[in-house]
């Protein structure tokens, strides 16, 4: 399946200006996709939409099925008389751009949440049968809470290595919290179930994102460890990251554990089938992060300090992709085929017929060398300004080298690099064109910045930005480069 001519905007859910501290699922949401639709945009991108877990990356969550209960529309839960106005009152921030503040919303919101999940008396077995994750997503939650917030490295042996007589204790005394983590997925999923149906009946489809890797403090390490290199302790081995290069003399470490592609194998990936399957259901289109590691991966020791001393590992390639996308055929994907990429990365995306993308930042090197370089776009790709780990073109402008922003200048035939960059993105060949809203709002506030802690994933809008006179400005952009649809 692909993707006609047209384009989209990214948006992280957390990045909606709703009133309780963070984006949300609810009114708010519905007005974005209001304003795509008069924006003639066709693809909202939302990055990973996962509980997640220390540090607040969309990257780094507790389970590959579960979703976010802090994007949980409060409101509804008021409206269906499981809240009170008083406490709903009590989470409601200011919609003024300031940063998410994961410890303020994840206290008021999970204590909110108890509160509805109390007095909930609604039955949830059919949810139960419909999603046979949600037993040990549930337990594996309710366990952290009991070892007060502590990593599965550090629970007591006998749960940790999930012995019968163990899991059955815990099952038992922590029943409470068990059901009140299986009441907040139904909650979840029944609201981005009504939410994705009123996109698509607006003309909007949602791109999502599938992490390469799992956390290490995950309930896909813990249920299922036989996937993944593990020592006889269950401890990893090596762990994921990315060598060296000009963006970080260090590498990246990352910390996931790696894949044991030889049990996969043998399993018929099995693993794998399920996690694209439970993603499918919820996005339409599914963009593979770290795509490069499908054909090989940076494997560095786990007592590593830095990413420097790691190695190259030979995975699957073709043989697992050409599963997926066989499994799959109605699913379209994107590849993010950035990084080190090599002459068989590309041979691999070739092979698998998914688009690629293109990164206009990237590519403006003063040689004129870059395959990024707007003549050089392929139909089969997707066009990007800047991905969530880019800076927004204003924050670009004053970071970019001289030089690289000099030959941007003579490539575009302007000074006006921002409305230059989104006129070439719109005009490129690549079937899809995908720009930050930061890049609309002529905002500089990033994301993500790769390689660093703190300050990340906090983006939100104001409760004023999407006007109606920008989504008119994004439109008339959209028309005249032929990318309505």
């Amino acid at each position: 399946m692909n993707i006609k001519r047209s384009s989209g905007i990214l948006l992280p859910l957390f990045s909606l200006p709703a009133p309780y501290g963070i984006g949300d699922m609810g009114k708010k949401a519905y007005e974005f996709i209001d304003f795509l639709k008069s924006a003639g945009q066709s693809y909202w991108q939302v990055l990973p939409l996962g509980h997640i877990g220390c540090g607040a990356s969309p990257y780094q969550s507790c389970s590959s099925f579960a979703g976010n209960p802090l994007f949980i529309d409060l409101e509804e839960l008021c409206t269906l008389g499981l809240l009170s106005e008083d406490e709903l009152g009590s989470a409601r921030r200011p919609c003024d751009g300031s940063n998410v503040d994961y410890g303020d919303v994840t206290e008021t919101h999970m204590r909110l949440l108890r509160l509805a999940c109390e007095r909930d008396t609604g039955d949830i077995s059919d949810f139960e049968r419909s999603n046979p994750w949600l037993s040990d997503y549930a337990l594996f939650m309710a366990l952290q809470k009991h070892f007060g917030g502590a990593p599965l490295s550090d629970w007591d042996d006998d749960i940790r290595r999930r012995q019968p007589h163990a899991v059955e204790r815990y099952t038992e005394l922590l029943s409470d919290d068990i059901l009140f983590y299986k009441r907040v997925q139904l909650y979840f999923f029944r609201q981005w179930d009504r939410l994705r149906s009123y996109a698509h009946e607006n003309g909007v489809g949602i791109i999502g994102d599938l992490p390469i890797y799992v956390a290490a403090d995950s309930v896909d390490v813990w249920r299922e460890p036989q996937w993944f290199l593990l020592d006889a302790k269950g401890f990893p081995t090596e762990v994921s990251g990315v060598p060296p290069d000009l963006f970080s003399k260090d590498g990246q470490l990352w910390g996931n554990p790696l894949y044991d592609y030889d049990a996969m194998k043998a399993d018929g990936y099995g693993w794998w089938i399920r996690r694209i399957g439970a993603a499918s259901r919820m996005f339409d289109v599914l963009r593979i992060d770290h795509f490069r590691a499908f054909e090989s991966f940076w494997a560095v020791p786990a007592d590593a300090e830095t990413a420097v001393d790691g190695r190259w590992v030979k995975a699957p390639g073709m043989e697992l992709v050409g599963t997926l996308t066989s499994w799959f055929s109605s699913t379209q994907f994107i590849a993010e085929d950035l990084g080190i990429i090599t002459q068989e990365v590309r041979k691999l995306l070739s092979d698998s017929g998914l688009p690629g993308m293109t990164v206009l930042e990237f590519a403006f090197d003063p040689d004129g060398g870059s395959a990024y370089l707007p003549h050089r776009h392929v139909r089969n790709s997707v066009c990007y300004v800047g991905t969530h780990d880019n800076a927004p073109i204003q924050s670009w402008l004053s970071e970019e080298a001289p030089e690289r922003l000099r030959f941007a200048r003579e490539y575009l035939g302007t000074d006006d690099l921002r409305s230059a960059l989104m006129r070439a993105g719109m005009a490129s060949v690549s079937d899809l064109f995908v720009a930050q809203m930061q890049d609309w709002l002529h905002s500089g506030t990033r994301t993500n910045t790769p390689g660093t802690v703190g300050g990340n994933w906090c983006l939100r809008l104001k409760s004023g930005d999407l006007t109606d006179s920008l989504a008119a400005e994004i439109y008339e952009y959209t028309r005249i480069y032929g990318r309505l649809k």
